[in-house]
């Protein structure tokens, strides 16, 4: 397998974008399968999914059925987000962006800045001022929010710091379904 499936239905809660593919995720067939990345240990840590507190990249496949679904701007595997070209956001972004038009998830989390702006650059010709958290511009009827990458190279946010992130995440899907 050289990418990953894309985990996408209609009525989905929220919809997380990574960069692109770890070679190791892309290898074994899991999202955010790397021992060191922190995405499952944060989603474990912040409450995301109600009840589920041991959840990893074998349950992946599964994550629909909470409401969760998986993508990526862009599909190529690599060892380094950074050794993504100019061209891989060209090709990858807009079919990402028609992806989340088409399924209209409630709300398409980000993970990490750098795969948002490169998203918004090449999918929307826009460059703009990003933080983290909820964005003013949607995609569709879905909003934004942007939480810090996983990854172990980004080592500017603890895995207490991402977990307070997807709390903030699931406060907010809370929020638009009219409580928790």
């Amino acid at each position: 397998m050289d990418t990953l499936p894309d985990y996408l239905r209609e009525g989905l809660d929220i919809v997380f974008v990574g960069i692109n593919p770890g070679v190791y995720s892309a290898q074994v067939g899991h999202y955010f399968a790397t021992p060191q990345n922190r995405f499952w240990k944060a989603v474990n840590r912040s409450g995301l999914v109600p009840g589920h507190d041991d959840l990893g990249p074998e349950d992946d496949a599964s994550m629909p059925g909470y409401g969760i679904g998986f993508t990526d701007v862009v599909k190529r595997a690599s060892n380094s987000a950074g050794s993504l070209r100019v061209a891989d956001y060209r090709r990858w972004a807009p079919e990402t962006k028609e992806k989340l038009l088409r399924y209209a998830p409630a709300i398409v989390c980000f993970n990490g800045l750098m795969g948002y702006r490169n998203y918004v650059r090449y999918a929307d010709g826009v460059q703009t001022e990003l933080a983290l958290g909820r964005q003013q511009e949607r995609i569709g009827s879905s909003l934004i929010f942007v939480a810090p990458n996983p990854s172990p190279a980004n080592a500017v946010y603890s895995l207490e710091d991402i977990a307070r992130w997807y709390g903030e995440l699931g406060r907010l899907r809370d929020e638009i379904r009219g409580g928790p």
